[in-house]
Formats: C-alpha cells, structure tokens, sequence
C-alpha cells in the first residue's frame, strides 16, 4: 500500500463534519490542509485532525500533497472552486450539485478532462446498501422488466432546522436542485440515463422565517420555485415521475417505488446510505424485506471520495462527474422544462454505474 491520498478541504460548514468522520481516520487517504472562509473554524477543526493544516484556497491548492480537493462550499461556489482546483492539476471531488448551471457543469467536466484530472460528485449515498440492493434486485429479475418509478421528497422547508437557510432559496437552491440528486442520482442506478424531461413547478409564498439560530425569526427572500414535480423518460423506456417540494408537510409515499411486469420495490430514502428494501412479487399477499445484496455496508459521506481514490482511473467512478453532469442536465431541464411549457431532451449521455458489491465495513475501511 502507497502513501495515503491527500486531501484539501474547502468549505468547513454543517456538511463537512460527516465527510471528516469517514476520511480523517482512514488508511487510504490523509487530510493535509483545511480552509474557510471563516479562519476561525478551519484552525478549530485542523485542530482536532492530526497533521491537518488550516490555511487559505489558494494555498491549499498550492500544496503538492494536496492531490484531491474535497469542494464542500455553497452551491453557488462549486464552480469557481473546482475550476480552480483543475487548474492547480488537482482531481475534484464536490458536494452536490456538481455547479448551480449546466454550462457550468459542462465546464468542469470538459477542463477536468483537458487536464487529465478526475472529477467525482455527490450524493455517494446511492453507493450504500439500500440503494445498491434495490438495484441488484431488479438486475437479477426479481420485478422482471421494470416499466416506471416514482420518487418523492416533501418537507415544509429547511429554515425550520438550519442557521443560515437563505442558499437554499437563492438561484441554485430550492427542493430540486438540493434534494434532487438524491433521488435522480438514485433513479440513474436503477434504471439507467435520462433522454428527456417534462417539468412544472410553483412556489408556496415569497419570503420565509428563520426558525433556529442566531437569526430566529429574521425573514429571507424567496427566489427560487419551492415546488417540482416532472417526468423522466429513461433511456430503457421506463417513466419516473418526481416531485421535490419545500411547500409539505408531510406524505405517506415510498421516497422511490419501482414496479415492473412481475414485482414492484420500495426503495429506501435515498438521502441515506441503507435502509429497508421491500418486494411484491405479482402473486404474492404480502411485503417481503430483501436483505442487503449490494453496496457499502456502514458507509457514510466520503465513501464516494474513496471509491474515486481508489479507482485510480482504472474504472469510472461509481460517484463520478459524469453522472453529476447527467443530473445536474436532468434537474435544470426540469426547471427549463416547467417555465418553457414543453419536453426537452438531454444532450448528455452516461453510462449506468459499475454496481457495488456488497462490501463491508471492515474491507471498506481498510
């Protein structure tokens, strides 16, 4: 085994601290050099990472140890980070959503490319086991063809439970473009690529109030739709419909349900790396629970990190740009979709990722 990967980390805020957990204590990589924009907190958290530096971007992205950054910023700095990151000659791995644009998602993955660096993107949720079970059951026939899918995310908002919410109602925010690559990323294991979308959307009201923090009861705008729903046409001729909505309570619907010919799947959340995988087999009475078949066991954000690292350009990434590009065309076609009034066809192609075999906690770890 080589000397571990290094790490930059850019972007210390809420997100960063599941990332942290996975990677600071693992073999295979090394977290060199942390920076914020708050100096405070990356010379807080290098302290609690032995060997870990808190510095500024333009130097962690000077480091020669610095192999991979770990780009955890605002979604409306994706961008400017990653590109920055390929220019220094370093691979990207970034938080979801791979850019706020498409245009912008195509740049990354076409200066990555120039430069011979690798480009991974969240969610690697989708790598754990409930949704690689799902997916190793429909590859292995259990619901026979599978014609259609449905995913659903509904909450009332995220100002209830964060500090500082006001990112997820400015461009770039909103239900679909934060919680939808969960669930799109999820249906692109499952059945495969998107070839077109149709989409509507609304928004409940036009300013919402902050509900914890320092900033309690202070009102921000609203920016951005707070309601999504659409089609996808898949290109195995499957149909999913989603709907991402701030504007709910609650629902009583499967977060993803895939029904084919002879069964239909209840899949699990895919914000969450396991969780209970269900079968109705035609014929059958009654639910009945698969256990796990495929994926990370135990994983956590940062396995997708890993997988790119331990890829090592031998395979595509499970987590890859190229999946995060797929997504992000999927989820601004959608919006695209729904203020155009009609069907739009994706210009990008993906192939459906390398599955995951059922891996445990202690092989991933190692």
């Amino acid at each position: 085994m080589g000397d571990p990967h290094g790490i930059g980390v850019v972007g210390l805020g809420v997100i960063s601290r599941a990332y942290l957990e996975t990677l600071a204590d693992h073999p295979a990589v090394r977290i060199a050099a942390l920076a914020d924009l708050d100096d405070a907190r990356s010379a807080a958290v290098a302290a609690t990472i032995p060997g870990a530096e808190a510095t500024s971007v333009e130097r962690l992205l000077a480091r020669p140890d610095v192999q991979t950054v770990l780009n955890l910023t605002i979604p409306a700095a994706h961008a400017d980070i990653s590109l920055a990151a390929i220019e220094a000659g370093k691979n990207v791995y970034v938080e979801k959503p791979l850019a706020v644009t498409f245009p912008d998602g195509r740049t990354i993955i076409d200066r990555a490319a120039s430069a011979g660096v690798r480009v991974g993107c969240a969610p690697d949720t989708v790598l754990g086991t409930g949704t690689q079970t799902a997916r190793a059951a429909i590859d292995d026939g259990l619901i026979g063809r599978p014609m259609s899918a449905s995913a659903v995310m509904v909450t009332a908002g995220h100002e209830r439970w964060h500090p500082n919410p006001d990112f997820y109602y400015a461009p770039g925010g909103g239900p679909l473009l934060d919680m939808g690559p969960y669930y799109i990323s999820a249906l692109i294991h499952l059945l495969g690529p998107v070839r077109a979308v149709v989409g509507a959307a609304t928004r409940l009201r036009d300013e919402r109030v902050i509900g914890s923090g320092p900033r309690v009861g202070e009102r921000i705008p609203v920016e951005v739709d707070t309601h999504v729903t659409g089609v996808l046409e898949h290109a195995n001729g499957a149909l999913s419909t989603i709907t991402t909505s701030f504007d709910g309570v609650a629902t009583t619907a499967a977060p993803i349900e895939v029904r084919g010919e002879t069964g239909t799947l209840a899949v699990p959340d895919p914000n969450y790396f396991d969780g209970e995988v269900r079968l109705f087999a035609l014929g059958g009475t009654e639910w009945r629970v698969l256990e796990p078949q495929a994926g990370y066991a135990g994983s956590s954000r940062g396995i997708g990190l890993l997988d790119l690292v331990r890829a090592d350009g031998q395979r595509p990434a499970r987590a890859g740009g190229d999946v995060g590009l797929h997504v992000l065309e999927t989820m601004t076609a959608l919006l695209r979709s729904a203020a155009e009034g009609h069907r739009i066809e994706l210009t990008t192609v993906v192939e459906r990722p390398a599955p995951v075999p059922l891996t445990g906690v202690e092989d991933w770890k190692a």
